[in-house]
């Protein structure tokens, strides 16, 4: 499964591609990693597909119950396919309605905010047939959005106001694409207009992978490239640090609010942008840029 350039002018972009800012760091064939790679991609496979079998299960449980145990399924995804998480901040308690906004660099992403803060997550209508990411996502109530179709934005961002409104999480990476990590995208506004209408805070989270390289998922990359990058890189520790919270109470509009919780993640940074990869990159075409997010 490959991408193509966004097919609307409107879809952001990013000048990420896989060659460039997802390559492994050193030696590209270490001793040792094709085994230990074949390894982790079989148990996180397997991972993967005994939550969805087990699935049917959880229904008669209380919402709190299901989230409970997507958190400790993404954790056991993760683990299998090798990634280490580190998590710094602490969140509201569950029940509490918030808009969860990150920055986004790939599809481990998707199972690592739902480890730490589990929610409904937004998400572009394609993820729902991806292998991994499609299971993932369903288990976790996700909203689905027709990227390529503007008139049903009303309409997700109605969805995402009354799960808010209902006490609930829902997590969005507005950047709506995905970068490498060394650089990050505008945040799109559209969402932040359910947490104004329900007066819900943003809790903003900042992202990172170490190395940034192997957790990429940008460009033209395919699903079955990350996820043998991801499973042969060595001691890949994933951090998500939980920023403060942003009241939408203080802020007129959704674009001023959008613009903060950006400004928030950003500053949060450790891992400053690369100029010399990111000014190459940004005169490349659009075709060359990243249209893939699980947003």
């Amino acid at each position: 499964m490959s991408t193509t350039a966004a097919p609307s002018p409107w879809l952001p972009t990013a000048p990420c591609t896989p060659g460039r800012c997802a390559a492994h760091p050193g030696p590209a064939t270490p001793r040792g990693a094709a085994a230990r790679g074949a390894l982790r991609l079989v148990a996180g496979l397997a991972t993967v597909l005994l939550g969805v079998l087990l699935a049917p299960l959880t229904a008669p449980l209380p919402a709190a119950g299901r989230l409970l145990l997507v958190r400790y399924w993404c954790r056991a995804v993760l683990r299998a396919f090798g990634v280490r998480i580190r998590v710094t901040g602490r969140a509201a308690p569950q029940g509490v309605p918030l808009l969860v906004v990150a920055n986004h660099v790939s599809w481990l992403d998707v199972p690592l905010v739902a480890a730490v803060l589990p929610g409904r997550m937004l998400a572009k209508r394609e993820v729902r047939g991806w292998p991994v990411l499609g299971p993932l996502a369903a288990l976790g109530g996700t909203l689905f959005v027709d990227r390529e179709r503007l008139r049903s934005l009303p309409g997700t961002v109605d969805a995402t106001a009354r799960a808010l409104a209902a006490g609930g999480r829902v997590v969005v990476f507005p950047e709506g694409s995905t970068w490498c990590g060394r650089a990050g995208g505008a945040f799109r506004p559209a969402a932040f207009q359910a947490a104004l209408d329900t007066g819900s805070d943003i809790q903003p989270v900042r992202i990172d992978y170490r190395p940034a390289g192997p957790a990429a998922f940008v460009g033209e990359d395919t699903l079955g490239a990350s996820l043998w990058r991801i499973a042969t890189a060595r001691r890949l520790e994933a951090e998500i640090r939980i920023l403060d919270p942003i009241s939408s109470l203080r802020y007129p509009d959704r674009r001023t609010l959008a613009r903060a919780a950006q400004s928030t993640v950003a500053k949060d940074s450790a891992n400053r942008p690369s100029p010399s990869v990111h000014q190459r990159a940004s005169e490349k075409p659009a075709a060359a840029s990243s249209a893939r997010t699980p947003s």
